[in-house]
């Protein structure tokens, strides 16, 4: 395989009827959660939002690709705060992310302790997110290292972060790391290029015109692709895992992206109104081929609506950490580590 950047799986790609529709299923869950995510926040239901609409298309199918598990012969996720969609393509709870919002002690991702969207889930593989951006590259080369045996093994690592993050020096030491020569790492780099880093827009900063092309000199494969498109995200996603699998080493994977909402409630969370919708757009196609009409559309968003809406109500109630927890996995818990030193 080139290791040259191409575009891999051309729009007019289909999925079959029943993932099409599913995958539909997810992005408006989704969708409507960010909604309420960012409705929580403006009415004092949280401190501060952040997360991926107008990146559904990507994160979903991402989410339904995983090998998901626990330990090494499964797959390891360093994602970030926009892969709200990946983590309910998985299974998540819907209603966990509004717990986090409203740091209530029953989120089970920190206890009430931390943002929306930083998710950690143990029994999947799902690395803590870190609110120091890119630095997950750095973290992932260690499960790679872990992951990284011959023919037949089965896990490997996928690393996510945004577009303006590449800029850090963890993202060149993933790609130094995971491509040395007889030493490869299996290893998913993945970018959602959104083509802003918080109000700094990506022309102008970078010295090449796709990320993407950063791989050329480590030898590695490499595709950009539609993200806003699901099924393009798909079979793309679903050849780049195959390839990280089989040969057990690293390829670098640049999907472009939408930021509808701005960069997170600093700057508003407002509406932006020129920018590509991956949902709309999705509903376009499902009514062209027949697959849904816009009255069942429509029934979809309103239930996931009410019911989150409901569920918001119901996490108000919930109590919130108890001041004396403040220190609770913050370092390890001393009976854990006794007697190893």
């Amino acid at each position: 395989m080139s290791s040259s950047v191409r575009a891999v799986v051309d729009s007019s790609s289909r999925l079959d009827s029943e993932t099409a529709l599913k995958i539909y299923d997810l992005m408006v869950q989704a969708r409507v959660l960010e909604e309420r995510l960012i409705t929580m926040y403006k009415q004092g239901d949280g401190y501060f939002w952040i997360g991926g609409p107008g990146e559904e298309a990507f994160n979903v199918p991402l989410g339904l690709l995983v090998n998901k598990g626990f330990g090494v012969d499964h797959d390891f996720l360093h994602l970030h705060y926009r892969s709200g969609a990946t983590l309910l393509a998985m299974g998540a709870d819907p209603v966990d992310s509004l717990r986090q919002m409203k740091n209530v002690a029953t989120d089970p991702y920190s206890k009430g302790r931390n943002f929306a969207g930083h998710f950690s889930v143990r029994k999947w593989n799902v690395v803590p997110v870190t609110s120091p951006i890119e630095i997950q590259y750095s973290i992932a080369i260690g499960t790679a290292r872990a992951q990284r045996k011959g023919a037949g093994a089965k896990g490997i690592t996928i690393v996510q972060g945004g577009d303006a993050g590449t800029a850090e020096g963890d993202f060149a030491t993933a790609l130094v790391w995971s491509s040395r020569k007889g030493q490869e790492l299996p290893l998913l780099m993945i970018v959602t290029n959104n083509r802003y880093g918080i109000s700094t827009p990506f022309a102008g900063q970078h010295g090449y015109d796709q990320i993407a092309e950063r791989g050329k000199a480590f030898n590695m494969p490499t595709a950009v692709i539609d993200g806003n498109d699901p099924e393009a995200s798909y079979l793309a996603l679903q050849e780049a895992l195959h390839y990280v699998r089989t040969e057990r080493k690293p390829y670098l994977l640049e999907a472009m992206v939408s930021r509808l909402r701005g960069h997170s409630s600093a700057s508003g969370a407002n509406l932006v109104a020129d920018e590509l919708d991956c949902v709309d757009r999705f509903e376009r196609t499902l009514e062209a081929r027949q697959l849904m009409t816009r009255s069942q559309m429509d029934q979809l968003r309103e239930q996931y609506t009410n019911e989150l809406a409901e569920a918001s109500k119901r996490v108000r109630a919930e109590p919130a950490p108890e001041p004396s927890s403040i220190w609770d996995y913050v370092f390890a818990d001393k009976n854990h580590v006794a007697g190893e030193r």
